[in-house]
């Protein structure tokens, strides 16, 4: 299995402390703090762990603190309800004796019933798009380095926007984003790994699409943004190594917040999960943003 893609499974693969208490490790990919989509995955894949014969359908969440790249997350799991068909669970992640996160997660045991779904967007596949990090070598030299970073570092998935990226002028856009999504390597068949690793993604582009009408530059450094809120719905079985298609259009922005709803299909258009997140988006002076970026700085 490619390396990165190996590093991250490892990632989200817990160590149990107690029957309800697991540990994990992070890692840095360019972001100030913790990236979200690994407390995410590392929260779902805790929940996983106490539970058994149902899958995950559905994940709310709420970031408390940013976390510390340096720190392990500790999890505490409890075990809220095993009904009949349906498991619920509440998870904490824990990182220097505070909270950073707090996670809702339901589970149910497989079954058969109606059915309907939303149409996939009209827009071209992934074949003979420019993948993100090619992108890089469009960079001017003032684009801060977090952003050169992760264009360029290697990614344990592959990302194909259909709208390529512009970051040398300011453009008022619709607030949608498309963009295709896949591991970067096969991966085994084992449902839960494939929701903790769309969890872990699902975090990516969600956000950013309730910036594009209002003409910010990505030279500036001058936008704070962070998740505060994240919900996830597991619709129907996929891959994450096949491609899946996440089509995001965020429908406000007030108050400092931008919100964003998200769906990934399928090639062939099946909708196999959903998302939707709020999170801070606030325009501030340059140098307050350099002060704010620091991992164990409070809003």
């Amino acid at each position: 299995m490619h390396p990165v893609l190996d590093d991250l499974i490892a990632l989200l693969s817990l160590e149990r402390i107690e029957d309800n208490i697991f540990r994990g490790d992070s890692r840095d990919i360019g972001s100030p703090q913790v990236f979200g989509g690994q407390v995410l995955g590392q929260a779902l894949s805790a929940a996983q762990l106490t539970v058994e014969g149902r899958v995950a359908h559905s994940l709310h969440a709420y970031f408390l603190r940013r976390g510390d790249i340096n720190s392990p997350i500790v999890y505490e799991v409890d075990r809220a309800r095993d009904g009949g068909s349906f498991s619920n669970r509440r998870v904490v992640a824990i990182q220097h004796g505070r909270p950073i996160l707090n996670m809702a997660a339901s589970f149910q045991v497989p079954e058969q019933g109606l059915e309907h779904q939303a149409e996939m967007p009209d827009v071209p596949g992934p074949d003979g798009l420019r993948a993100l990090h090619e992108f890089a070598s469009d960079l001017p030299d003032a684009v801060p380095m977090k952003l050169r970073r992760f264009l360029t570092e290697k990614r344990p998935f592959e990302f194909r926007p259909v709208r390529p990226l512009n970051l040398t002028e300011r453009k008022k856009l619709p607030p949608v984003t498309h963009v295709w999504i896949r591991a970067v390597d096969a991966l085994p068949d084992d449902t839960a790994l494939h929701q903790n690793l769309l969890a872990y993604v699902s975090d990516y582009e969600l956000l950013g699409a309730s910036t594009l009408p209002h003409e910010l530059s990505y030279v500036a450094d001058n936008v704070i943004m962070a998740s505060l809120d994240h919900a996830l719905w597991f619709h129907r079985e996929f891959r994450i190594d096949d491609w899946l298609l996440y089509a995001i259009e965020s429908p406000n922005a007030s108050g400092a917040r931008g919100y964003s709803d998200g769906r990934f299909f399928t090639a062939d258009g099946i909708l196999v999960s959903s998302s939707c997140q709020e999170g801070l988006v606030r325009v501030v002076d340059p140098e307050r943003a350099k002060q704010r970026s620091h991992p164990r700085s409070q809003d």
